[in-house]
């Protein structure tokens, strides 16, 4: 294995890529890792040969699903350059690379402006504090629009944002960028897209516009220092060298968004961008210091200095064959050695940090040690897992862990031949360690396997991986809906068991009355016998037969909720009376009288909360409608509005691929579950009839 370079906490800057799908992010960064000679050739997403996006997965649908890590030295700064997925499937991987950088780069289409996926990665910079630059990509493409890119920026993310290089032409004439600072123009010849390019006088046409530009750019950041204020207002020409550390402190402070533009593909711009990260981004000692709890809960400051006890976030969790566990790390605090051991915060346990490597996409160049701030990989952690905190012994402290988004989308799980079921469970526990936001779990009631993940490519992915990985090839299909069964009305009667079989007999006799309930209020079973006729020792067994004859159902086999059970009367015999016998007589009191309680199916009902904005609010609505929602409400919330509906989970099956195509993307929702209700009659008959069928062919 390669060496990889040293470098100190001052030298380094974690960057990470961030942005709506297809904006080029895994482009960009491939880009930078080319120019810096950190590779040898550019990669190419559409090839599969990409710096970062090397999983067959990611080969086989050409985009990002996993985030993934390289590293490049600029300007003598490395650059630690963190990849995100932008399809909202994979939210989990951008929030674990948030998690663990110092600023963030955000991709934005110069066709398509800010999308869903660039607002909602913007929202999660934002709960971090992360200091953010934008970049203004795909210049080179036809009907592409730097002014356009802009204006979207400026309303659906921040006003704050401020170019801080502009575009020489755009389209097929795109052919540079002008430093606003500097006033150089960089241009480049679309004959040699990699050479070096030439820099140039702002052409003529253009020097207007860039002026002003200029001018605002000046303005823009004198505004964020009184002294340099004042000054600006009095007439004093400011040098960009006095420009440049004031931008640096308002871009830490969130004052300042530099936007930067050009061409990911052709790498068009990307020296630039390089330049202001290794400028304006800060180090890991200049980012604001963690804060960790100690074992008392109490919060404990972490700052990246090496002279600090050692203490690193295990912010992702890998697997490849032949080497095993992967785990990505960042030191917050101390140095991370090769051969040192560490303690497992969260599980308790020592770890034994073998082998450190700095990753470079697929491949790794192990390292003697990472100073504070820097990110790296072990191999073969014993129990050590994504959001974990590996410390050193004189200091316990938790890392505060990645927050993932729930997931919410549901598929079921069945093997394509028997005898799978403890292999199946061991493989989607594994994919599990790899990625938070996929779990799942055996459903006893509808005897299905649950997977869940954020959409159905997230799924569909997992199910992939499980097939190639662990030979395990699973079918999918919709889960089964957990229709509930009810009744109507009072009604009453006896249950009565009687056996003669020589000997000792079974004799137990019962008169139960049934009443509904409100709904959701559940079981209830009340003691009214009185007199002795039933003796006390039997009356559980009474409410147990009734519990058990429940969960079996009355019309279609699902369990019986909402009901208030009466044991009023009954008879017993002094020799062959027993707990089972009563058991049984109330197993049979239940389903004699449950037939004239009027039954009824109960099916389950969520709040969904859709947002979209204004141009889908009346397809979504009709959507919601023709599955069977009735809408509660719609209130404006920034840009959008926000829906809320109460839909059959029945109707939800595929719900956010649907969305998405309704709003090209644009809305987002939720569920939660609120209550159970009664299903429509001719559905009654639906379910009632294919209950049925199942039995008989079981």
């Amino acid at each position: 294995m390669t060496q990889a370079k040293v470098y100190p906490t001052e030298k380094i800057r974690n960057v990470v890529f961030v942005g709506h799908g297809g904006t080029g992010k895994t482009t960009l960064l491939d880009a930078i890792a080319f120019l810096a000679g950190a590779t040898a050739r550019r990669g190419s997403v559409a090839d599969g040969t990409a710096l970062t996006d090397f999983t067959p997965e990611e080969k086989a649908h050409g985009i990002s699903i996993n985030l993934a890590l390289a590293h490049a030295e600029w300007s003598e700064i490395k650059l630690n350059l963190i990849d995100t997925p932008g399809y909202l499937d994979f939210a989990g991987e951008a929030k674990a690379g948030v998690r663990v950088a110092d600023g963030a780069v955000v991709a934005v289409s110069a066709l398509a402006g800010v999308e869903v996926g660039t607002e909602r990665v913007w929202e999660t910079c934002d709960e971090r504090g992360l200091p953010r630059m934008i970049f203004i990509a795909l210049l080179d493409k036809e009907n592409a629009s730097f002014g356009r890119a802009l204006k979207d920026v400026r309303e659906r993310l921040t006003q704050k944002a401020i170019p801080l290089t502009f575009p020489i032409g755009e389209g097929p004439q795109f052919r540079g960028v002008v430093d606003l600072l500097s006033g150089r123009a960089t241009v480049y010849d679309p004959n040699a897209p990699d050479g070096e390019p030439r820099v140039e006088e702002v052409p003529a046409a253009l020097r207007p516009a860039v002026e002003k530009a200029r001018q605002d750019l000046i303005e823009a950041i004198a505004a964020s220092n009184d002294a340099l204020l004042e000054r600006y207002l009095e007439g004093a020409e400011l040098p960009g060298g006095e420009l440049v550390p004031v931008m640096r402190a308002a871009l830490h402070r969130g004052e300042l968004v530099p936007v930067l533009c050009g061409s990911p593909f052709k790498g068009w711009g990307v020296r630039a961008l390089a330049d202001a990260i290794v400028t304006l981004f800060p180090n890991p000692a200049q980012a604001r210091p963690e804060v960790a709890r100690d074992p008392n809960g109490q919060e404990v400051e972490i700052r990246a200095n090496e002279g600090e006890p050692f203490a690193a976030l295990v912010f992702k969790t890998a697997s490849e064959p032949h080497v095993g566990e992967l785990s990505y790390f960042r030191v917050f605090a101390g140095k991370a050695e090769a051969g040192m051991t560490a303690v497992n915060g969260k599980r308790g346990g020592t770890e034994k940090l073998a082998h450190i490597a700095a990753p470079q996409g697929k491949d790794r160049l192990e390292v003697g040690v990472l100073h504070a701030g820097d990110l790296g990989v072990t191999t073969k952690l014993r129990g050590t897992h994504t959001n974990d905190t590996l410390h050193a012994a004189e200091r316990a402290v938790i890392l505060a862990p990645i927050t993932f988004p729930e997931p919410d989308v549901a598929t079921a799980l069945r093997t394509s031949s028997a005898g799978e079921e403890e292999k199946i469970s061991v493989g989607l526990q594994k994919l599990h360690e790899e990625d938070p936001t996929f779990v799942w779990a055996h459903d006893a009631e509808l005897g299905q396997t649950i997977a869940r993940g954020l959409g159905e490519l997230h799924v569909a992915v997992a199910v992939e991986r499980l097939g190639r990985r662990y030979g395990i090839h699973v079918l999918t299909e919709p889960p089964k809906i957990p229709y509930r069964e009810t009744i109507r009305k009072t009604a009453e009667g006896q249950g009565r068991y009687k056996k003669q079989t020589g000997g000792r007999g079974q004799y137990g006799d019962c008169w139960v009355r049934l009443s509904p309930l409100a709904r959701g209020a559940g079981y209830e079973f009340v003691d009214g016998v009185v007199g002795g006729v039933i003796p006390g020792k039997y009356i559980p067994s009474v409410d147990k037969g009734i519990q058990d004859a429940a969960k079996r159902g009355i019309l279609a086999g699902y369990p019986v909720v909402d009901f208030q059970a009466e044991c009023y009367d009954g008879s017993h015999h002094p020799v062959d009376s027993s707990d089972i016998a009563f058991k049984v007589a109330g197993s049979l009191a239940f389903q004699n009288v449950a037939k004239q309680a009027e039954p009824v199916l109960l099916e389950p009902i969520y709040e969904v909360e859709v947002a979209t904005p204004d141009d889908y609010m009346g397809d979504v609505i009709g959507d919601l409608n023709q599955r069977r929602g009735r809408i509660l409400g719609m209130e404006p919330d920034g840009r959008r509005q926000r829906i809320r509906a109460l839909v059959p989970l029945a109707e939800l099956h595929n719900y956010s691929t649907a969305l998405r195509s309704i709003t090209q993307g644009r809305a987002t929702h939720r569920k939660k579950f609120h209550t159970y209700e009664e299903l429509p009659a001719h559905i009654t008959e639906r379910i009632i009839a294919e209950a049925k069928k199942e039995k008989e062919a079981s």
